[in-house]
């Protein structure tokens, strides 16, 4: 990954209060942004921020201190800052270097302590080596571009914003050269908070820390910080293996009604679920009213299953685009105040996922309908579905089922449901059956297709 620099700070966690409990309208956030600019540090900035906006906070401190990071994540970052909707200040303590600088841009307010830094965004190598030169300079002209919108929508000088990162920039106010180009543009405090033609350059002022901030600034609201938690980084990674939970949720669901008998699949496909939704929910993505959603369609498609099979497909068809809303609602990064409707942009990584869990499922499922009603643990555990009551020809010898003419094209009928084991009526006799992978209702007539040993199967008589 592209990096801002080579130096990685671990990320530090502050003695506080958690905010998710305890902010209350008008009070002041603080949220620290220390370290390594990293993924965890992205989940728990939209999470912070998140939950600063519903709380209805009078604004929000981002307390700074990091030499850079990961390019991608500042990104990310940036974008989530661009979209708060209450005042923004950024607090630079000791240092805002290469992606934190970017990311102090993105606030509207910046207040520096009296020997901190900002600047040097340059994009190098996480070697520390320079990029190659068509990279760099597609790099650089990106992110000059994003960084001078950004620093427009706040109220900052764009020229100096991108000198920032681009080396051949020059910043000249009026007649005077602020910085020749030639290299990165790096401000101590005192240089940030000059006023040139009346107009500070970049910081609105210096100060000794958030207290002397929350003064100089004029927020009265009461300070909460909110910290990250060990979750923030679980998080990531759950959100990061999302098509792949959702594929194993929904192959763990199928084989559940495939195989009769057994429940680890069903084990498997409940905790997938489980862990995509607390991952997302965690990362600040989602609240549990997806979950809820997400249970009312599986209710519906259970329902369809096991009452409505071969009548109606009603219940079926809700139940699924409940569940598949749910999923698809789940990975949406929408922010308070933001349309209900998600935008294009906002619905096209989850869009990506799920199409990839989706068409992953589907080569996988086909797969398995194909091959594994012919595998040996598949037949055995066929045979252990339970028995109803009544007779059954369940382990009788093979003479005895070849006696009663079981042979392909006889008609019977389903007594359980078929899912596609269970049992068929032959003349006055219960008999063990398997279909080929489809599900048939009670009550449905059957023809034999084939018999193998103990293996009956069949199918609908209506297809066969």
């Amino acid at each position: 990954m592209t990096s801002m620099c080579g130096i990685a700070i671990s990320l530090l966690t502050v003695s506080s209060v958690h905010a998710r409990d305890s902010i209350h309208k008008g009070d002041v956030a603080v949220v620290a942004l220390r370290g390594e600019v990293a993924p965890s540090l992205l989940a728990f900035l939209r999470r912070a921020v998140k939950t600063a906006e519903s709380n209805e906070a009078s604004a929000i401190i981002f307390d700074m201190n990091t030499y850079g990071g990961r390019l991608d994540t500042a990104a990310g970052i940036v974008n989530a800052l661009n979209q708060t909707r209450i005042p923004t200040y950024t607090f630079i303590d000791t240092n805002a270097g290469s992606a934190g600088a970017l990311m102090a841009i993105a606030t509207q307010h910046i207040y520096m302590a009296p020997v901190s830094a900002i600047g040097a965004a340059a994009p190098i190598l996480p070697t520390g080596e320079d990029l190659p030169a068509t990279a760099k300079e597609k790099t650089i002209s990106y992110w000059s571009a994003l960084i001078r919108g950004s620093a427009i929508k706040n109220g900052h000088n764009p020229d100096i914003a991108e000198a920032f990162m681009n080396r051949d920039k020059e910043v000249k106010i009026g007649d005077r050269v602020i910085h020749p180009n030639g290299a990165v543009l790096t401000l101590n405090a005192q240089e940030a908070t000059e006023r040139i033609n009346g107009k500070l350059l970049l910081a609105e002022g210096v100060a000794d820390s958030i207290a002397d901030l929350t003064k100089k600034a004029g927020l009265t609201g009461n300070v909460v910080t909110i910290e990250p938690t060990g979750f923030e980084q679980i998080a990531f990674w759950i959100t990061a293996l999302a098509p792949l939970l959702l594929l194993l949720g929904i192959l763990g669901a199928y084989l559940e009604f495939k195989i009769p008998g057994v429940t680890w699949p069903g084990i498997i496909s409940a905790v997938c679920f489980a862990l995509f939704f607390l991952g997302h929910y965690l990362a600040g993505l989602a609240g549990w009213e997806v979950v809820a959603l997400f249970i009312l369609g599986m209710v519906l498609v259970l329902i369809e299953i096991l009452f409505f099979a071969h009548t109606t497909i009603v219940f079926g068809v809700v139940g699924v685009f409940l569940m598949l809303a749910s999923l698809l609602w789940t990975m949406v990064d929408r922010y308070p105040g933001q349309n209900f409707f998600p935008t294009g942009k906002m619905l096209a990584m989850p869009l990506l996922n799920m199409f990839i869990a989706i068409v992953g499922a589907f080569i996988v499922i086909a797969l398995l309908a194909r091959y594994l009603p012919r595998t040996s643990i598949y037949r055995q555990f066929a045979l252990m579905d339970s028995n109803p009551p009544g007779p059954s020809l369940a382990g009788v010898p093979r003479q005895f089922a070849t006696a009663l003419a079981l042979t392909p094209g006889m008609q019977g009928t389903a007594v359980t449901v078929l899912r596609p084991s269970g049992k068929a009526r032959f003349a006055d006799h219960v008999v063990d059956v398997v279909t080929e992978g489809e599900f048939i209702a009670p009550k449905t007539p059957v023809t034999v297709i084939q018999t193998d040993g103990m293996r009956v199967v069949v199918k609908s008589a209506a297809q066969a």
